[in-house]
């Protein structure tokens, strides 16, 4: 079986890091798996990348336009919408001919266009979509934060001045995506149950099986090692107990960094004599914006996009929190639980899946910066720390190993060639 993963990036973004990994799983469990990129950053033959020079660019920078004028030239937002009007054709490649499977990822900002969509599923393979947000079972947006329009018909979309129309941008894309949608069968993967119940409810998927299975992880990478010496390497200090927050872009408001800051003040004036001997580590862009706004001395680590560096920064921290607003299933948590840091967040999306409340770490009750701060200082002063590191290992180990997840990701390309066998 050879299985063609299309995403937009190689290993910028959780979703590129998740399709690298899967496509290591279905190499290993015997499946011939390549992926194709717009962006291709590694030497790596099993990554085929466009390279297709200005074009690359000029499919974003054409959609963004698009899109800001839509905006009224107003950057808020921009990135939160995506159209899909612009994207390469990738029908005519090599490997897309080769391939029994066409696995897409995550294909927006320019790799993909709802006409690309088209013509792939014109080609009479069997598509796979793996969803990384929930963008495929809405019309622009990649979370709903509440809102309810995806299980009718989206429209008067929030994200769009004056809170759109009937016949918005949204209410156009979304009319596009159905008709694409109502003609084509594509099998569905979810990263987290929650997820996929979501999906379940969209009026764009109605017709579509859509199952759950999370991202795996290769333990043989992300595993626990020596504390004292990934401490020493990555330049913390080794007489604090060390908090860590991660994210490609720690001001992106949706990974919640201002519920952290609340939660750390809160705690330097409830136990003050406890937090002098607290500390807390950032690893993302724009890291070094926060040196001042938290309330105990803070370690910014910069962007990183070495492995085996992560792996040292994980293994140096003695909590990870990402206390997210709205997450699908982050893979930060499941990397800082196979190191064995157990975690702290918020109870929405996939992250009550991954985290198993006071066993191998803490669920706080969502925007509450108050019960974050509980279950930092629970897992810290109070709790079993080496049972919550154990059971934080062990979890990883059952659930998300390469194995177990190339397993289920090969019955549902089975059932995939299947469905279209039948169907012709």
């Amino acid at each position: 079986m050879r299985v063609l993963i299309v995403n937009t990036n190689e290993r910028t973004g959780g979703a590129a890091m998740a399709a690298n990994r899967l496509m290591e799983a279905l190499n290993n469990s015997g499946v011939k798996a390549k992926m194709l990129v717009r962006d291709k950053e590694t030497d790596a033959l099993t990554v085929v990348g466009l390279n297709k020079g200005w074009q690359s660019q000029w499919h974003f920078l054409w959609e963004r336009l698009c899109i800001f004028t839509r905006l009224r030239f107003s950057k808020k937002h921009l990135f939160e919408i995506d159209i899909a009007n612009s994207g390469f054709d990738i029908t005519g490649l090599r490997e897309f001919k080769e391939a029994d499977i066409i696995h897409l990822s995550w294909i927006n900002q320019g790799m993909l266009s709802l006409s690309s969509i088209r013509k792939i599923l014109q080609s009479g393979k069997p598509v796979v979509w793996t969803m990384h947000d929930a963008w495929p079972a809405t019309a622009i947006c990649h979370y709903t934060h509440g809102c309810k329009a995806f299980k009718t018909t989206c429209r008067n979309c929030r994200l769009l001045p004056g809170n759109g129309s009937d016949n918005d941008l949204s209410n156009r894309v979304w009319n596009r995506k159905k008709q694409l949608l109502d003609n084509h069968h594509i099998s569905f993967v979810a990263c987290s149950r929650w997820l996929e119940q979501q999906a379940k409810q969209s009026a764009l998927l109605s017709q579509h099986v859509i199952t759950s299975i999370p991202n795996p992880i290769d333990t043989h990478t992300f595993h626990p090692i020596d504390k004292k010496g990934a401490r020493k390497r990555v330049g913390l200090p080794e007489d604090r107990k060390i908090i860590l927050f991660v994210s490609q872009r720690v001001t992106d408001q949706r990974k919640g960094m201002e519920y952290l800051v609340e939660a750390i003040d809160k705690m330097a004036k409830t136990y003050p004599e406890a937090s002098q001997r607290l500390g807390v580590a950032i690893l993302g862009g724009h890291a070094e914006e926060f040196t001042d706004k938290l309330a105990l001395p803070v370690y910014p680590l910069g962007y990183v996009n070495d492995e085996k560096r992560i792996v040292d920064v994980y293994n140096a921290v003695d909590v990870f929190v990402l206390p997210s607003l709205e997450d699908n299933l982050p893979n930060t948590i499941m990397e800082a639980m196979a190191c064995g840091v157990p975690c702290v967040g918020f109870k929405t999306g996939g992250i009550p899946e991954e985290i198993d409340h006071r066993k191998n770490g803490y669920v706080a009750e969502y925007c509450n910066a108050e019960d974050l701060m509980h279950g930092i200082r629970w897992m810290l002063e109070e709790a079993d720390y080496a049972s919550l590191c154990t059971q934080a290992v062990k979890k990883v180990m059952t659930s998300y190993s390469q194995n177990s997840v190339s397993l289920r990701y090969i019955e549902v390309y089975n059932q995939a060639m299947a469905y279209k066998h039948y169907s012709i």
